[in-house]
């Protein structure tokens, strides 16, 4: 898809003069090229694209609810994170488990089942990093279950909610309002969790310097994403993000993925993308992840823009 520059900076000039905060600031520029992309591909798309340091906003239907899936799992790691901070779960404090907690998608508390515990923190990046559904319900227990994650969400000023342990929170019918997320609820909190201090010039931050740096080294070497909003950004650009699905339902196919990507001037951008595809079909189809990778390139796209604006 291509997007005319001088569009594109027109709506960034706009967007600029306003002065606004990330609740008041929208110009159809990114949005344009969102819509024709769903239109396109025939599905239902949310889009926020968002720079924290200067409360950037842009996207589609970014107020809506969708189903989380997976993108819920970077938010219980920096729980996890925060818990280890306070000491009321220490980093090192082994969780145990057996056979009956697996749960399929779980490669690396499989491979140390023989040993029946892993440590909070290694089940954290095994949350992140692999998308491990038994190293995620295993955390959210020992946090105290869907309802005192979803407090800690609300400690944190957000209205993302989680009701359900993996895999049912994964069954999100059209109107169903569990373990949903809209996309500017989630960039907004990916955002005060990483770059709080740039938010709402709040002086209390969330995660302290070194969690903060953990997680987005988590998110970087994650790997999951990198046929969805990573495989549209350019080379060469520092990336990280976490995914989630949900396929093989009587309604639509969920494909989604929360980004963050560092273009040249180094100023992050974070981006969520929550798709759901024209198809039921049990299994993940590359037409539809390709909807996402091209949400990215819209994403970059519209960061240098508003880098050439400030330039």
């Amino acid at each position: 898809m291509q997007i005319d520059r001088r569009t594109m900076l027109a709506g960034s000039a706009a967007l600029s003069l306003t002065g606004c905060k990330l609740e008041r600031v929208y110009v159809p520029l990114a949005n344009k090229a969102l819509r024709a992309l769903e239109e396109k591909s025939g599905g239902r798309l949310g889009v926020a694209i968002f720079r924290p340091e200067s409360d950037q906003l842009e996207g589609l239907r970014y107020n809506e609810d969708f189903a989380l899936c997976s993108t819920f799992k970077v938010l219980l790691a920096a729980a996890v994170l925060e818990a280890g901070q306070f000491g009321s779960l220490p980093a090192d404090e082994l969780l145990r488990y057996g056979k009956t907690d697996m749960l399929p998608n779980s490669p690396v508390t499989q491979v140390n089942l023989v040993r029946r515990r892993m440590t909070a923190e290694a089940l954290a990046k095994a949350t992140q990093t692999t998308s491990d559904n038994t190293a995620a319900n295993l955390l959210i227990r020992r946090l105290g279950g869907p309802d005192a994650l979803t407090a800690i969400f609300a400690r944190w000023r957000s209205s993302i909610r989680l009701d359900r342990y993996e895999t049912e929170m994964n069954d999100v019918p059209p109107g169903e309002k569990r373990d949903t997320t809209s996309p500017r609820a989630m960039v907004w909190l990916l955002g005060r969790l990483l770059y709080d201090q740039r938010i709402m010039n709040e002086k209390k931050k969330t995660l302290n310097a070194a969690s903060r740096e953990k997680l987005i080294g988590w998110m970087v070497e994650t790997q999951t994403g990198m046929k969805r909003i990573r495989a549209g950004i350019p080379p060469g650009w520092k990336s990280g993000d976490k995914t989630g699905t949900a396929v093989g339902r009587s309604y639509a196919n969920a494909y989604n993925d929360v980004a963050i990507f560092w273009p040249p001037s180094g100023s992050p951008v974070i981006v969520a993308a929550y798709y759901n595809g024209p198809s039921n079909e049990n299994r993940i189809r590359a037409e539809d992840e390709a909807v996402l990778a091209e949400v990215g390139t819209i994403a970059a796209a519209q960061a240098l823009e508003w880098d050439a604006l400030k330039g």
